[in-house]
């Protein structure tokens, strides 16, 4: 089973491209979805035990959370060590379950595929990426999103650059969906031929 790191900078369009692995029969383990049922579940307490006030009923307020982690990079290792390897974890059994399927491809969607070296993890690199002016109008159009917090989530991530020169493919969402999709099923038919 070859297993294909999706990766991409925020605002490149990563969750649409892996959106096109599902739509091709892909299963994509999603990374940001674990996170987000961690903060719901079995990462609450420690995440709270560390950051005091960052839970609300039982779930981590992830504005909250942002606002003690963001500029601190000794807050955002402790953040990481609970984390990571509940992610992980996840990760393991998702991979279980798709060779009991008899999965020839998978598919983890992580968004920090790069600088937390689940790199090492993965059989393939495909990087999703876009000019900087898409990318910025983008991300700006988030509700809640300003230049001060993009700059600060682009300064925690390795540049594009750098992630299109260590990719085995890349996508291309500045062009538009149909032609992402294209490049989507070339690199599944790539795929499918080193098998």
């Amino acid at each position: 089973m070859l297993r294909v790191g999706l990766t991409g900078s925020i605002g490149m369009g990563k969750s649409t491209t892996a959106q096109m692995f599902r739509e091709a029969g892909v299963p994509v383990l999603d990374s940001d979805q674990i996170v987000h049922d961690l903060y719901r579940g079995p990462a609450v307490a420690p995440i709270e035990a560390a950051f005091p006030g960052v839970s609300v009923d039982g779930v981590v307020d992830r504005g909250r959370l942002a606002a003690q982690v963001l500029a601190d990079p000794e807050a955002l290792k402790r953040l990481e060590a609970i984390v990571h390897p509940l992610v992980w974890a996840a990760r393991d059994d998702f991979l279980k379950d798709q060779e009991k399927k008899g999965a020839s491809i998978v598919v983890y969607d992580v968004p920090l595929l790069f600088e937390t070296g689940a790199e090492k993890s993965v059989d393939a690199i495909v990087v999703v990426s876009a000019p900087e002016d898409v990318q910025k109008a983008r991300v700006l159009a988030r509700p809640g999103m300003t230049e001060e917090k993009f700059a600060a989530i682009l300064a925690k991530q390795v540049p594009d650059a750098e992630k299109r020169a260590r990719a085995d493919f890349v996508v291309h969402t500045g062009q538009g969906i149909e032609a992402a999709r294209r490049e989507v099923q070339a690199i599944l038919d790539e795929l499918e031929r080193r098998r």
